[in-house]
């Protein structure tokens, strides 16, 4: 069977079920909770407010996910599909309802991923071609100062209870919340004047209306600024890590399974000095006698592996990704034609980082890879970055995620664009770089270098997120802290430093996540470990059956797989 016969029997349509109506009533309510999480999804109603970050929000949207749990377990599943669907939907609906009750809504401030960022991040998602584009923008910043009021009244609530952030990451969203206040408000203010250029003149009162809601997006994240360093920082807790029943409880979150996290920790010790091991013989081929540092010193000197200025970095990750799915597709994956554009973009901020967002779920916004180029980098080395946009494209989150959204046929909304986990997702991703050298295109020992060096960073990652919030003995006999996290990582891994100190900062702020990717890899690994004893194994057929599903806990996909 050719690939595009693969794809068009996994793709036929089946008629809803209850199931999957129960499954999408859970989107629209997250969708009308949290209308950030709308105008990801692509649904432009979403998109000129913000949900309510207080208590009284989180208590509502749990209240929601216990109506609808209480409806699933009296449905009957009609196939297969149906009971995927409620394996997972009744995971994430727990998972949901034991957070708010654990309070880590409460908590919830780190450098990444939280409503201080969030907030901010709903603006690059909207389109900016129209002047009813930049309407809603302009509603939506005049919700700005609400949505920031309603966060405090958590974080306020969180520490009065002794459950707050930790000091050093309400510092941390303190310098972040000054920059969005000082650079980006300002420079959404001049992008919407520059774009008033082609508008007519009545257009002018909305230019005016805009550089109002600006000023004041601008105005209110200085002070919430303010808050965080004079009035939150000086009571919030001086310890970064979280004991073993908040890890237990967030690593649930990020993998969709529990994990032995003593066991974990020893695995990820043993998985740095197995990947150490393999980067001596690529070192060994790049320069005989080299140990990997002198090596990666020799592929940063090289001029060939050197790309100058963002503009030019942006054409290289677009060629490279363009490349991959030329390559890929209708070989050991079928591609749907939508898939095969993915927009390679920089990212308006400067935190540093690297990430993926789907298509919107009729994908008129295409999936993007974006690149945060942290300030003052104006240099780029290819054999570092390689690795990362097969991790973020083809054959890594575009084609697991936007392939989700493509399987309108068989999957629910819900399952298409907001199911899964962050094991499933980044654990997928891995195991796609992982691939990519068995397929060849990493051959070059640089490119393999740079392959290897990301892997051992994130088992590294998960030496410390477990280390450090279980409070477990570091590898030199001392105990994990702050300052033990980032000496660990410096010494193994090759990171710029502003981006090494941003990695750390997120690692100690958000348990769990960190271990996700090699704990998901691993799962994947072993899935296709038992699918290859399986006769008429092949890989094209495993990469179908398991991207078939979209995204998924790592039970529910182990469960599935397994059938």
């Amino acid at each position: 069977m050719s690939p595009q016969q693969r794809l068009g029997a996994i793709s036929d349509a089946r008629q809803p079920t209850a199931i999957d109506a129960l499954a999408e009533r859970w989107l629209d309510t997250e969708v009308t909770l949290d209308p950030v999480l709308g105008t990801k999804l692509g649904r432009a109603a979403s998109a000129t407010t913000f949900g309510d970050y207080s208590p009284d929000g989180a208590a509502q949207a749990a209240a929601e996910a216990r109506a609808v749990r209480a409806d699933l377990e009296c449905a009957a599943p009609a196939d297969e599909t149906d009971e995927v669907t409620v394996r997972e939907l009744r995971d994430r609906l727990d998972i949901h309802v034991t957070r708010v009750e654990a309070g880590l809504a409460l908590r919830d401030l780190t450098v990444l991923e939280t409503p201080a960022q969030l907030i901010r991040q709903a603006f690059d998602l909207m389109p900016r071609e129209t002047e009813d584009d930049w309407e809603a923008i302009a509603r939506r910043l005049a919700a700005v100062p609400a949505a920031l009021s309603g966060y405090v009244q958590s974080l306020e609530r969180g520490a009065a209870r002794g459950n707050g952030p930790a000091r050093r990451q309400v510092l941390a969203v303190a310098a972040q919340a000054d920059r969005f206040a000082a650079e980006y408000f300002p420079r959404l203010g001049e992008a919407a004047s520059d774009a008033a250029q082609t508008w007519p003149s009545p257009g002018r009162a909305l230019v005016a209306e805009l550089g109002e809601g600006a000023a004041g997006a601008a105005d209110a994240y200085a002070s919430f600024a303010r808050y965080l360093r004079e009035q939150l920082a000086p009571t919030a807790n001086a310890a970064d890590a979280v004991g073993r029943d908040h890890y237990a409880l967030a690593a649930r979150d990020f993998l969709g399974t529990d994990i032995d996290a003593d066991e974990t920790y020893e695995w990820a010790l043993a998985e740095i000095d197995s990947i150490a091991a393999e980067q001596r013989s690529v070192a060994e081929a790049i320069a005989p006698g080299a140990s990997p540092a002198e090596a990666i010193a020799l592929l940063d000197r090289d001029p060939r592996n050197i790309i100058h200025g963002e503009d030019a970095l942006q054409r290289w990750l677009q060629e490279r990704s363009d490349e991959a799915i030329d390559a890929l597709d209708g070989t050991v994956f079928a591609i749907p034609g939508e898939l095969r554009r993915l927009d390679c973009r920089i990212a308006p901020t400067r935190e540093g980082g690297i990430y993926y967002t789907a298509p919107s779920d009729d994908f008129a916004r295409p999936g993007s890879m974006w690149w945060t180029v942290p300030s003052g980098v104006t240099e780029f080395r290819t054999w570092r970055e390689l690795t990362t946009v097969y991790h973020e494209g083809v054959p890594g989150h575009h084609l697991q995620l936007g392939g989700a959204v493509a399987r309108r046929g068989t999957l629910n909304a819900w399952r298409r664009t907001r199911a899964g986990s962050s094991g499933h997702l980044e654990g997928w991703a891995l195991y796609a770089e992982r691939l990519m050298v068995e397929l060849g295109f990493l051959e070059d020992p640089g490119a393999r270098l740079g392959m290897l060096d990301a892997q051992r960073m994130r088992a590294a990652r998960v030496v410390v997120d477990i280390g450090l919030h279980l409070g477990k003995r570091a590898p030199d006999g001392g105990v994990w802290t702050a300052e033990r996290v980032s000496d660990f990582m410096a010494r193994n891994v090759t990171m710029r430093p502003e981006a090494l100190q941003f990695e750390v900062l997120r690692y100690l702020g958000w348990p769990g996540q960190a271990s996700s990717y090699k704990v998901g890899e691993r799962q994947w690994l072993e899935l296709r470990s038992a699918a290859e004893r399986e006769p008429g194994f092949t890989l094209a057929s495993f990469h179908d059956r398991a991207l078939a599903l979209g995204t998924l806990g790592l039970d529910t996909l182990r469960w599935a797989m397994g059938r």
